[in-house]
């Protein structure tokens, strides 16, 4: 859903007016008031309380960007704030949002809109592994996986667009894997033949369709969009839970993210493989997928509605 910028003007006018009038909805959501200074680069990485996310904020950090840290414990994010500002270069400002809610994706995107004047990068990192093995459902009743990993990523996105363009040139970053499976389109929320891999290949391969067709809608505009699966078995808690052994260092993770956060001529919509540009899974480059995967998670998330 693309807008013209008196439109995209409006929608964030909105968007701020309704936080304004609802602010008691997001009373719990911010947990520090520094803010940026004044041309400091802010960066947003869901999912930074651990793991890849939050070795990806501190590196950020370091490079002297403003970090909005998310997750879902407070006090992990608050470690996170702490160390970023400790370390007296970049500055930060921890979220608590539940992407298995999308009333709590919604709150998250108005309050940024509301508190930030700039985005520079959106990493959309956060996820749920293989593990458990047992179909969950989100609270808005489907499959949590899919919806954490992807719908809620697509329906953050379009929340934060308006200040992405605002902020452009500017980066998006949908962190996938290499374990990708074609959308079963007449079983999305696997209500058979269910397993936590097949949900989990699912979804991570629903976030290359969603980037393949976002970057093309945003080809004439000055942001660009890539994915990519950044290390194999990663030493992350996500990787232990599932039961597989190490293989990677997540250092070698944050350097693929990296990479396409700061790298000239990275070019729009690819794929990556840690650090070199690959071809995903076939699916990936079938249109007609992928225009039915985007007007099903803007039904999903509800904005079609909008």
């Amino acid at each position: 859903m693309l807008f013209n910028p008196a439109a995209r003007k409006l929608m964030k006018f909105l968007t701020v007016i309704c936080f304004i009038l609802t602010s008691t909805c997001f009373s719990t959501i911010a947990y520090a008031q520094s803010t940026p200074e004044p041309a400091q680069k802010v960066a947003l990485v869901t999912g930074s309380t651990s793991g890849l996310g939050r070795a990806v904020a501190l590196r950020l950090g370091a490079m002297d960007y403003f970090v909005i840290v998310h997750g879902r414990n407070r006090e992990r994010g608050m470690e996170v704030v702490k160390e970023i500002e400790d370390s007296g270069t970049g500055g930060a400002r921890f979220y608590g949002a539940d992407l298995g809610s999308f009333d709590q994706v919604r709150e998250f995107g108005a309050a940024v809109l509301n508190d930030f004047d700039r985005l520079d990068v959106l990493i959309n990192n956060a996820g749920i592994g293989s593990a458990p093995a047992q179909r969950l459902l989100s609270e808005d009743g489907h499959e949590l996986r899919f919806q954490v990993n992807h719908l809620s990523h697509f329906l953050l996105t379009h929340l934060l667009l308006p200040l992405l363009r605002d902020s452009s040139p500017s980066r998006i970053v949908n962190v996938s894997s290499g374990a990708q499976q074609a959308i079963d389109f007449d079983d999305v929320m696997l209500e058979k033949n269910f397993s936590g891999r097949r949900a989990y290949a699912q979804s991570k391969l629903a976030q290359i369709l969603f980037t393949i067709d976002l970057a093309e809608n945003l080809m004439a505009e000055d942001i660009l969009v890539n994915t990519l699966h950044p290390a194999t078995l990663m030493d992350t808690g996500m990787v232990r839970r599932s039961g597989a052994r190490p293989r990677a260092t997540i250092a070698e993770g944050v350097d693929a993210v990296m990479q396409l956060v700061i790298a000239a001529d990275i070019g729009s919509g690819n794929y990556f493989s840690r650090q070199r540009s690959v071809r995903a899974n076939r699916q990936a480059y079938d249109a007609a997928a992928r225009a039915r995967l985007w007007a099903l998670s803007e039904e999903l998330t509800g904005l079609a509605r909008e």
